[in-house]
């Protein structure tokens, strides 16, 4: 570090930083929504779009939720190699490389699924995927932290969790209707995700050399020493999070509050396609890009954008049971579908809409749990170990989704990912906020 960076990077309470040139300031409207746009990009692609595409290449729902669910796992096992990202190189640095890495995993998908073993080619290129991903959001999470104060964070919740559905309307939206409409037109399912992975690498490639020139320069993005010796800094780091006040119950909390959605997620795609015989509702691929992809995720996205909005004046204390709530009751939409079998595109679309737009709400309260816990000095690392924990919560119980639903049948699952719901209710009973973290503050520094 030269010496005037050195000068610049003071710290002050509150871990907001003062004497950053103004030549370096960059308003988070510039950033924020295109930084967690290219986080949910591979994301929506390891963990939704290859379910789609698997389904309309023929893989069974059981196969699909067994072998797509592994692939949380570099998220679940990031807090392994989070101290590194501290350690070592910028967080700008590592975004933008790990983005360049991502493009060409991506082009590497639409190269691989023409051949005869695609199954297995591309699940290993989802694999390095999934890790470049889930160190790009350490580095990205950890950015988001640095690079704004305390309150901007609790503001912002809600706009990078609308960028980040935005990416999957792009994603298994859009680009889902967009294989639909190739399979009918090419006459080939294959050709057509071929040519989706394609127009996903260029997408994000694009994102890439942008970031190159947008993304701020916080003086606080340094290298972090703690203990002035690698290993010590990487156990100290470790230590430091696990010895935190009452850390089962916040794990418990991490690890419950999407039981139920951890299941339900890799079986709503197939209960969409499969046909009215088989308990599903018989949508095309097509109608699943539409109805879910887009309208589902637009939903949600407003959801996100109220919540952020809300906890931002009310702190997360005083909504956490409200945004709680929001995010499970509306799972009562799918028992709903799954029993009557609408064959309305509108009413199928009002439930996911409901469902979506409650889920968007509450998700907030989550997000703003996890940036709490991960206060203070290690946040990156410590925001990587809470957000490794969330995946583990979703890596488990989606594993075993598939053969649940083949047991019991749509109807039954529904009622049973509801069921699934109550014991994040009850831990939530003993949790511990303090009142003001997350509220906007009074009066702002400038």
């Amino acid at each position: 570090m030269t010496g005037k960076r050195l000068a610049e990077a003071v710290v002050v309470e509150g871990g907001e930083v003062s004497g950053t040139p103004a030549a370096k300031s960059r308003s988070p409207w510039l950033w924020i929504p295109t930084l967690y746009f290219g986080q949910g990009i591979p994301y929506v692609v390891v963990m939704t779009l290859s379910v789609i595409m698997y389904k309309n290449l023929g893989v069974s729902n059981t196969d699909i939720a067994l072998y797509t669910s592994w692939l949380y796992l570099p998220w679940v096992i990031k807090p392994l190699w989070s101290p590194l990202v501290d350690m070592f190189k910028t967080k700008r640095y590592w975004i933008t490389t790990l983005q360049f890495v991502i493009g060409v995993s991506l082009a590497m998908v639409a190269l691989t699924i023409p051949t005869s073993h695609f199954f297995q080619i591309t699940l290993a290129v989802f694999w390095l995927m999934a890790f470049s991903s889930a160190t790009h959001d350490i580095a990205a999470d950890g950015f988001y932290m640095l690079a704004l104060k305390q309150h901007q964070q609790a503001a912002f919740v809600g706009v990078r969790s609308t960028f980040y559905r935005i990416a999957m309307i792009a994603g298994q939206g859009a680009l889902v209707y967009l294989a639909g409409q190739l399979s009918e037109t090419t006459g080939s399912m294959t050709m057509a995700w071929s040519i989706v992975f394609w127009v996903l690498a260029g997408m994000f490639l694009l994102l890439f050399f942008y970031h190159r020139v947008v993304l701020p320069q916080p003086v606080s993005d340094v290298t972090v020493k703690v203990a002035n010796n690698p290993v010590a800094d990487f156990l100290v780091t470790f230590k430091e999070f696990f010895t935190k006040p009452e850390i089962l119950l916040i794990l418990a909390f991490l690890l419950t509050f999407r039981l139920g959605e951890a299941q339900a997620l890799k079986l709503i795609a197939p209960f969409f396609l499969d046909p009215i015989d088989k308990g599903g509702l018989g949508l095309t691929t097509k109608d699943v890009g539409l109805i879910y992809g887009t309208y589902g995720v637009l939903a949600l996205t407003i959801g996100g954008l109220i919540g952020g909005f809300t906890i931002s004046r009310g702190g997360l204390k005083a909504w956490i049971w409200p945004m709680l709530f929001a995010v499970h009751i509306p799972n009562l939409a799918f028992v709903y579908l799954a029993y009557t079998q609408p064959t309305s595109h509108i009413i199928i679309t009002l439930a996911i809409v409901i469902e979506q737009l409650g889920y968007g709400f509450g998700f907030a309260a989550y997000l703003l749990f996890m940036i709490m816990v991960a206060d203070g000095k290690c946040k990156t690392a410590h925001y990587a170990i809470c957000t490794g924990f969330m995946a583990l919560g979703m890596m488990l119980p989606g594993m075993v989704s598939g053969w649940i639903q083949t047991q019991l049948g749509y109807q039954h699952f529904f009622i049973w990912v509801c069921i699934c719901t109550l014991p994040s209710i009850a831990v939530t009973l003993f949790l511990k906020i303090d009142p003001a973290f997350g509220k906007k503050q009074q009066e702002v520094k400038a």
